[in-house]
């Protein structure tokens, strides 16, 4: 039985250790039945549809159901871009989000909620209480990578609908790979961590690896559900609904690429997380990391340790 079959079997047997409710579980039952990618795609045209009523539409019933700070965008009317999409993707006014600049300091990627971080134990992270995921199965049985993170430190962040939905460096780094893997678009909120075992290992996902002064770091963009499209500035758009694939797929474009702190790497087109790993005995996480902190783009999450 493989690490992430066994822990699974184990959470099944352990119902007490998880904190999830039947209204949780009640939706994580109607997401195994739902068409999720045809959904997506679906979504996905209509996010980018640019008649100006279905645009106002969406905008007006999206502002009255999220509390969206506008004043920090480069564009504050909401009303002024193209799409829902471009909306949703937004940037920010320059000097929004100061990023720390001390030299040992690994800022916050994006804005968002940390869900889970620590250390990867036995080959496995924690994905909530009572529920834990395998790192192979993580990064898609890459022999490599999984031996070069086996050991080391994790942190995963969850973006909100209502959170700025770009992706930075959380440290200067060159890119060694980009990987696409395809997989199932479950939510990725909290009631489904809850309850759908390895639903980051499962789910699509853009895997970004790099030296940096601290060994290894990868960026792991996980997709979800209506998340029908992830993109990086140095490939562009990855995995657009109309073409899938049934295994990992490399990709050799901006490989090499040297990156600084807070650049941004890429953008979820709709909600999603962001998985950070780095390898064993090079990060430390701040103390006054918990689950279910509120971070932002550029705020310290750890501090780099001597290799």
């Amino acid at each position: 039985m493989t690490d992430s079959a066994s822990e699974t079997a184990r959470a099944a047997n352990q119902p007490a250790t998880l904190d999830a409710s039947t209204g949780d579980k009640l939706f994580a039952a109607l997401q195994y039945v739902l068409p999720k990618h045809l959904l997506s795609r679906f979504i996905y045209s209509v996010m980018r549809c640019e008649s100006p009523f279905v645009r106002r539409v969406i905008l007006s019933n999206f502002l009255r159901g999220y509390d969206v700070n506008m004043t920090e965008a480069a564009q504050p009317d909401p009303f002024a871009y193209r799409s829902f999409n471009d909306f949703f993707t937004r940037a920010l006014r320059p000097g929004a989000r100061p990023i720390a600049p001390a030299a040992d300091v690994i800022v916050s990627p994006v804005d968002g909620t940390v869900s889970q971080f620590g250390a990867i134990r036995s080959g496995n992270l924690v994905q909530a209480k009572g529920r834990l995921y395998s790192l192979t199965e993580l990064l898609a049985n890459d022999a490599s990578a999984v031996e070069a993170y086996r050991d080391g430190s994790f942190a995963c962040i969850y973006l909100a609908p209502y959170n700025y939905h770009r992706i930075h460096m959380p440290c200067a780094g060159r890119l060694r790979s980009t990987v696409y893997v395809p997989g199932d678009l479950f939510s990725v909120n909290a009631a489904t961590v809850r309850t759908v075992p390895r639903v980051f290992a499962r789910n699509e996902r853009v895997i970004c690896d790099f030296d940096t002064e601290l060994g290894r770091m990868a960026v792991i963009l996980v997709g979800a559900l209506f998340v029908g499209s992830m993109e990086t500035v140095h490939c562009g758009e990855i995995n657009p609904p109309p073409r899938r694939h049934k295994s990992a797929v490399r990709i050799d474009t901006g490989a090499g690429r040297e990156f600084a702190k807070g650049d941004e790497l890429g953008r979820f087109n709709m909600g999603s997380t962001v998985v950070l790993l780095f390898q064993r005995n090079r990060a430390q996480w701040e103390q006054t990391l918990r689950p279910e902190l509120k971070v932002k783009l550029g705020e310290a999450i750890g501090r780099s340790l001597s290799a």
